[in-house]
């Protein structure tokens, strides 16, 4: 049995391979494992020094030659939806999030599926088969929730559920000083709902419910376009060499 200590952890580096946002640059990460009782308390830690969560591991880029990867995190108190994000909520109006603790479905695995296929094809994800998808979700030792959105229905106001077919879905961690977006999904065909910028909007109110200031991104790389949505959620912070900054997008 291999034992992770709780007090020290120990941190890895992975060796080289070909960076999948910036033309012939090669990516390397420095990871460790978050296990054990103090998981939730250096998750905390890790996240607010750019570190990103997968499964009971912990990455942040450790490259030699590029600093191209930015964690970014969003104001939530300080957010106001601009004009076109208030249609994308309008648009979602009949959409209901309900939270549970992290637990994989077939259901999920399909939606899941399906957005791969249409949208990430070639991806690192792509040929993640039902069991790796459950160890995605459940394989953690933080506070991990499934946020799952389907239409209102007639009781949804007392249940707290959606009806009918799922939508999307949002894994999550909730720390305490915001929320992390590990994972996001969405059936393909309903592209015109934007249901990722919704799903964004959606944890910004949820952190500003919960008194949390902040909501965790992960990266961006500037002139990515894969990327490009996550700078139009402003105000945000990025975090740089002297520490978390106040971002200004002059395309805002």
């Amino acid at each position: 049995m291999t034992h992770h200590p709780t007090q020290s952890p120990q941190f890895f580096l992975t060796a080289p391979s070909p960076c999948p946002y910036v033309d012939g640059q090669f990516e390397r990460k420095v990871f460790t494992h978050l296990v054990g009782d103090k998981a939730r308390e250096m998750n905390d830690l890790l996240t607010q020094g750019g570190f990103r969560r997968s499964q009971n591991i912990a990455y942040r880029p450790a490259c030699e030659s590029c600093r191209s990867c930015v964690s970014v995190r969003i104001l939530a108190g300080e957010f106001s939806p601009s004009k076109n994000m208030r249609r994308v909520i309008a648009r979602n109006a009949d959409l209901i999030g309900a939270i549970s603790d992290a637990e994989p479905s077939t259901e999920q695995y399909s939606l899941f599926r399906s957005y791969l296929d249409a949208r990430h094809r070639k991806g690192g994800m792509s040929e993640m088969t039902v069991l790796d998808y459950a160890m995605m979700v459940e394989d953690t030792h933080v506070q991990t929730k499934i946020i799952e959105y389907r239409r209102r229905g007639p009781d949804s106001f007392i249940t707290g559920r959606g009806e009918g077919e799922l939508i999307a879905v949002a894994l999550s961690d909730k720390m305490a000083d915001g929320l992390s977006m590990v994972y996001s999904y969405y059936n393909p065909e309903l592209e015109d709902r934007s249901l990722g910028t919704y799903m964004i909007l959606d944890h910004i109110a949820r952190a500003r419910a919960e008194g949390l200031p902040h909501v965790y991104l992960g990266y961006w790389v500037n002139g990515s376009r894969k990327m490009n949505y996550k700078v139009r959620f402003t105000p945000q912070e990025h975090l740089g060499p002297r520490g978390w900054e106040r971002y200004k997008n002059e395309a805002v």
